[in-house]
Order: structure tokens, then C-alpha cells, then sequence
């Protein structure tokens, strides 16, 4: 299978195969042409990759969940591991996301928006505390 048909069954750009071949988290076989050739072995991998990316994991954390998938004598700890901390690095940006929209929202409800200079939003926003 070519890049483009690899492209198309996995629903990942060729951009991205290329890019994951450059980093080392794939190796698709070359024929004598040159061009990739992708067996189903880098089909399941690539579609391991994507659905990894989509829940959040850094191409570093794919890496390491890429070679435990692979590893057949692996422990499930180590994967827990590493989803368990990806997990909690979610809940922190969620505390502060919701940190960030109840003060914004807080700013938005005090601020008049008329005519006027006076303005909360660029008050806080220029206070140093």
C-alpha cells in the first residue's frame, strides 16, 4: 500500500506519516523505487498513533505506548502509568481553564460596556496583581 492509500485508510494526512517516519515512530518498508510501502503491520500502527493522538498523548508518550503495544510481555502498569499521568495533566488544564472562564466571566459581568473609559477588563488585566 502506497502513502496515499495509507493516507486514506488510516484518516491521517501524509504529512503526518512522513513526519512520524522522520521521528522514527514508524518504518515502512522502500521498494526499489524508492517509495514507501506500508503493510498492514504499519496500518494498525498508524491507526494506534492517530487514535492516541486524539485522546491527547504526546508523540513521546505515543512512542512509549507504541512500543509497549508491541511488546507482548509488557506489563499493564506501564501503560497505566502513563495514561494515569497524561490523565492528570487533563484535570490540571481543566482547573485551569475553569479558573481562567470564571474570572473572565466575572470581568465580563462588571464591565458596563458603554460608553464610558472606565473598564475592569483592562484594569485587571494592566494590574500587577
Amino acid at each position: 500500500m502506497n502513502i496515499s492509500q495509507a493516507a486514506e485508510v488510516t484518516h491521517l494526512p501524509a504529512k503526518t506519516i512522513r513526519y512520524y517516519e522522520d521521528i522514527g515512530l514508524i518504518s515502512p518498508d522502500r521498494g526499489a523505487n524508492g517509495y514507501r510501502s506500508f503493510s498492514d503491520t504499519h496500518i494498525h500502527q498508524l491507526t494506534f498513533l492517530a487514535r492516541a493522538r486524539a485522546l491527547g498523548f504526546s508523540v513521546e508518550d505515543c512512542r512509549s505506548l507504541l512500543a509497549l503495544w508491541e511488546d507482548r510481555a509488557r506489563a499493564s502498569a506501564d501503560v497505566r502509568k502513563i495514561a494515569q499521568e497524561h490523565l492528570q495533566a487533563i484535570e490540571t488544564k481543566i482547573a485551569d481553564l475553569t479558573a481562567m472562564r470564571d474570572t473572565l466571566s466575572h470581568l465580563v459581568q462588571t464591565c458596563a460596556g458603554d460608553d464610558r473609559p472606565d473598564c475592569p477588563i483592562l484594569n485587571k488585566l494592566s494590574s500587577s496583581g
